[in-house]
């Protein structure tokens, strides 16, 4: 049997789409190929954007900077003394880039004007850490990207 040369392109075009077709399909139903947003609201989260714009420069504005720092213990967030640490409350969020399983969000609640975020909790590599925090009605922002 003689292969002409139009079958020949036929036989070329159906191998070319499926061996694409397999690599679609092989991209798409493996776990370890990771195709999430940041944020599962990310249009909400989106609309929110001005007010954390306003946060952080009300933190510049009234020299409320907080110092991160790493430890043997973990990770201290300092925040400053000439607040209540009992008025302060918020939130503290960790965001891990590479893996969405380790991303935690946890309340915020001082007794001193230091918080301890404790070694177990982080595992080596790049962490984006964002502290939401209020003190007698006025918001605050912290962000700050950290290698652990």
């Amino acid at each position: 049997m003689k292969i002409n040369w139009g079958t020949g392109i036929v036989l070329a075009f159906i191998g070319f789409i499926t061996f694409i077709l397999y690599f679609v399909f092989r991209m798409s139903t493996d776990d370890s190929a990771n195709h999430d947003l940041v944020t599962e609201e990310y249009y909400k989260k989106e609309l929110s954007y001005q007010q954390e714009i306003d946060a952080s420069k009300k933190a510049t504005e009234m020299n409320a900077n907080l110092k991160v720092e790493k430890t043997d213990e973990g990770l201290l967030v300092y925040f400053p003394e000439r607040f209540d640490p009992k008025k302060i409350s918020g939130t503290v969020s960790l965001y891990r880039p590479s893996n969405k399983h380790l991303d935690t969000n946890f309340p915020l609640s001082l007794s001193n004007t230091h918080l301890l975020i404790p070694d177990n909790r982080l595992v080596d590599g790049r962490w984006d850490i964002s502290i939401n925090w209020e003190y007698e009605g006025n918001s605050f922002l912290h962000k700050e990207k950290l290698v652990y």
